[in-house]
């Protein structure tokens, strides 16, 4: 059986904030059509991960290699041509403008490349969320912060990415909205689109993840299956402990 070409792999990738090393060694694979979560505390690297992958912050050293292919130093517009998109922590949504309006600019690279199926896309992306569909007109800095999640998405999604990253989708989410998220990323998935995500909420994302790492002080300290680790001692004493009743509840 032919194992099929990563969309993403990151060999040994250090990334620096002047002097101080904030991503040390991390090496993960993003396989076609798969859900591969980063797990960890504050401070452990992982949106500075992201953030590198997608060419926002400059890379000190590794590989990283899309469908194969080494991508040298990666940049946003280089990323975005490889079919990569990032929904960020912060969502950056364009406030006073509509939710269409929003949604047509995650289209425009593409359409600067000749592609004219935006509205189509835009129609997917009303499926996926019927409530932006509802509320299209509406300025996006009037919504919610579960509608501004999924407009984010939705943005991302109009540039037909087969590798979505996003970071802390679930944070300062209700628990219902935050089930919605993920059942989304299930559904992103079946349809072929591959997903890294970064995530505090462990609980959550190793129920709908193919693949975990757990990062800790910017250097990978396990990996392997998520239903593996989901039953690490490790991973239930740190991340998934009786404790942590929120959690529990957001996975519910």
């Amino acid at each position: 059986m032919t194992i099929p070409t990563p969309v993403l792999q990151v060999e040994d990738l250090a990334v620096c904030y002047g002097k101080v090393e904030a991503v040390s060694g991390v090496s993960l694979t993003v396989p076609p059509a798969s859900i591969v979560t980063v797990i960890g505390p504050n401070g452990a690297g992982k949106t500075t991960t992201l953030s590198a992958l997608m060419g926002l912050l400059p890379v000190r050293a590794g590989t990283i290699r899309v469908d194969g292919q080494p991508v040298g130093t990666p940049e946003v517009s280089q990323m975005v041509d490889h079919g990569i998109a990032l929904v960020p922590e912060s969502r950056e949504l364009f406030g006073s403008m509509s939710i269409e309006d929003n949604l047509v600019l995650g289209a425009f690279h593409r359409h600067r490349q000749g592609a004219r199926d935006s509205r189509q896309t835009m129609e997917q992306v009303y499926d996926l969320f019927p409530r932006l569909r509802e509320r299209r007109t509406q300025a996006a800095g009037t919504l919610s912060g579960g509608e501004r999640q999924m407009l984010a998405v939705g943005r991302a999604l109009m540039a037909k990415p087969r590798l979505l990253m996003l970071d802390e989708p679930s944070l300062g989410l209700a628990p219902l909205i935050v089930r919605d998220i993920f059942r989304i990323l299930v559904d992103l998935r079946q349809a072929g689109i591959a997903i890294l995500l970064v995530e505090q909420n462990a609980r959550a994302a190793l129920q709908v993840a193919d693949h975990g790492y757990v990062l800790e002080n910017g250097t990978v300290r396990m990996d392997g299956p998520a239903e593996t680790l989901r039953h690490d001692p490790r991973v239930i004493e740190s991340y998934l402990g009786l404790n942590s009743k929120h959690q529990q509840m957001l996975a519910s």
